[in-house]
């Protein structure tokens, strides 16, 4: 009896899950654009490092944490934008975001722009750096004049792949707690970014002041994004095609997953009469029907699906199926 008890708890804990999961709206997170602050970024950490790549990494944590979104693995968002030959340009652009968008599957794509990253004070150091004024500035080198904070702006906008609206806008700017002479102190090493590739995700970045800085403003966005997920709407499926064979009540039809159909939907059969044409063009303008009954399917495959017929008339093959 516990067993059996316990079986059936498993059973709906599993279907609950599985469902709440077909409800989350799919999406991805482009690289964020970050031309406007390029120069921020190589002062700070003595080379250019792609920030932009590291600010959608962390929102797609924040994001998949949130439970709100299904969020696309970034190695195929990499893959599809490489196939594309997908330009660092285009990051922010909505119309090829969505492009990308459609082939990955997903419902929207979130596009952002980095607008600040740095320190929020422009007082210049003292003491010899490599990379001269700008970098000793930016705490990468010397000794400051005196200690400042770090301020992170970004912006980002929910993109609908199936329109192109743009279905949200969010701002956040994120500014640390600490303050000090060099952006990368405050107890982490910068996330390895003097071996050449800069993992943003990682603790030792986390626990920099820029680190703490860049979390604020990306939980920021997370935040806003996870609030105007209700904004994404499945998009509309139109379903036309026709009765393929008959057998008793046993109908199928020349459309099946592809055409977006599954098992349980309802179809409505119907049999033109007749068609009017424009008498201008000979194309036809109107068709008069007549709804013979309902179709449920039972089973669905890529271009087929088989259901059960009930209604006044006896469908034909070749007659209309709407939904």
């Amino acid at each position: 009896m516990f067993r059996t008890r316990a079986f059936l708890f498993l059973a709906t804990l599993a279907a609950a899950t599985a469902m709440a999961q077909s409800t989350k709206k799919r999406v991805a997170v482009m690289d964020f654009e970050y031309g406007t602050v390029q120069g921020s970024v190589q002062a700070i950490f003595g080379t250019n490092q792609d920030v932009g790549k590291g600010i959608a990494d962390l929102l797609v944590n924040n994001l998949v944490n949130a439970g709100a979104f299904s969020v696309i693995e970034r190695k195929a968002l990499a893959k599809i934008m490489a196939e594309q030959n997908f330009s660092n340009s285009d990051r922010a652009d909505p119309a090829s975001a969505a492009k990308i968008g459609k082939l990955l599957g997903v419902q929207a794509i979130i596009v952002g722009s980095i607008t600040q990253f740095g320190r929020d004070d422009q007082t210049t150091s003292v003491g010899g750096s490599v990379l001269g004024g700008a970098a000793s500035r930016y705490g990468h080198g010397g000794i400051g004049r005196r200690n400042a904070r770090a301020i992170v702006g970004l912006t980002a906008r929910l993109v609908s792949t199936d329109t192109g609206e743009i279905l949200a806008v969010a701002t956040a700017k994120g500014e640390s707690k600490r303050s000090g002479a060099t952006l990368l102190g405050g107890g982490g090493s910068g996330g390895a970014a003097a071996g050449g590739l800069l993992d943003m995700t990682s603790k030792n970045f986390g626990d920099t002041i820029l680190g703490e800085a860049v979390n604020e403003a990306v939980t920021g966005i997370g935040q806003r994004m996870n609030a105007e997920s209700a904004k994404i709407t499945e998009p509309k499926i139109v379903i036309d095609g026709l009765v393929a064979d008959v057998s008793g009540n046993t109908i199928i039809i020349n459309l099946g997953s592809k055409a977006g159909l599954k098992v349980g939907d309802k179809l409505r059969i119907l049999r033109t009469g007749r068609t009017i044409t424009d008498p201008a063009t000979g194309q036809v303008i109107r068709r008069v029907e007549d709804e013979l009954g309902q179709l449920v399917l039972t089973s669905v495959d890529e271009t087929s699906a088989e259901g059960t017929f009930t209604g006044k008339t006896a469908p034909n093959r070749g007659d209309r199926v709407k939904q």
